[in-house]
């Protein structure tokens, strides 16, 4: 018992001194990483520009198609730069995330118990794939969205599309794309912390469907029920997963109780059973 407690009690036996030192050295680390992976993503920027503009190019072939003009734009003098900077600096951030995330978690594993560590290293575990599943999906429901939007354009109007807003508009939908796909991941998280309970979540199925529906109507380019049903589908099956893992964590909980009451399963105005042989 002391070899586990001992991580945290030395965390908070740390002065203040010590922690903001090694918050620096964290923080150093973390901008070197994030430098080189810029560095990466200036070399490389013509290969990662052309994947950021291919869903929106497929969008312009059908729009050309229909007799749309639509064009992706630069409209200042200084554009292409920042542009560029832009591109790089995200870069930076996605080729680096390892590091500072390993950094991040160096600076914050010593005041957690080692049952705590294990389950923040399962959750980064199972939440990175699940992230880039998202961003995938995102990818591939953005060409759509995007020739749903751009097919409103009127006969005899160009489309002159600033490749800044365009940038923002792809950045911001895999990123709740990626964090839709976490949800469930909370639930689960939540469960094992002992805050929701597996049956808890099964009683309230009803609103977790509406909520899902709604967060993918907002999240989704156009709103179609097409595109809502290519994020609200995979997402449903990921909350079905949630709360059957959920049910699974109760009954090994049970088991591990024994013939302790299970408290969790009664209400907040009603009375446990007393154990009357104490």
């Amino acid at each position: 018992m002391a070899l586990k407690e001992r991580g945290a009690d030395s965390a908070a036996a740390m002065p203040l001194t010590d922690h903001l030192r090694e918050l620096r050295s964290r923080l150093v680390k973390s901008g070197i990483a994030i430098a080189i992976g810029m560095v990466l993503g200036w070399i490389y920027y013509p290969q990662l520009f052309a994947w950021l503009s291919a869903p929106f190019m497929g969008a312009v072939d059908q729009a050309r198609e229909e007799g749309r003009s639509v064009t992706l734009a630069l409209t200042g003098v200084a554009d292409p730069f920042v542009l560029q900077m832009q591109v790089a600096a995200v870069a930076g951030l996605v080729l680096s995330a390892p590091v500072w995330l390993y950094q991040l978690w160096r600076f914050i594993t010593p005041g957690l118990h080692r049952n705590e560590r294990r389950w923040a290293l399962g959750f980064v575990a199972v939440a990175t794939p699940l992230f880039f599943g998202g961003v995938a999906l995102a990818y591939v429901v953005l060409p759509l969205g995007l020739e749903v939007l751009l097919g409103f354009t009127p006969d005899n109007v160009e489309n002159i599309v600033s490749v800044d807003r365009y940038l923002s508009f792809f950045l911001r939908t895999i990123l709740v794309f990626g964090i839709g796909f976490l949800i469930p991941l909370l639930l689960v998280l939540l469960n094992f912390a002992g805050v929701l309970s597996g049956r808890r979540l099964l009683s309230w199925w009803r609103w977790i469907v509406i909520g899902v529906i709604i967060f993918a109507a907002v999240a989704t380019p156009t709103g179609d029920p097409i595109n809502l049903l290519l994020l609200a589908g995979p997402m449903l099956l990921l909350v079905v997963a949630a709360i059957g893992i959920s049910l699974l964590n109760d009954r090994r909980r049970a088991r591990r109780r024994g013939s302790e009451p299970d408290y969790d399963s009664f209400d907040d105005d009603e009375a446990s059973p007393l154990d009357e042989g104490a």
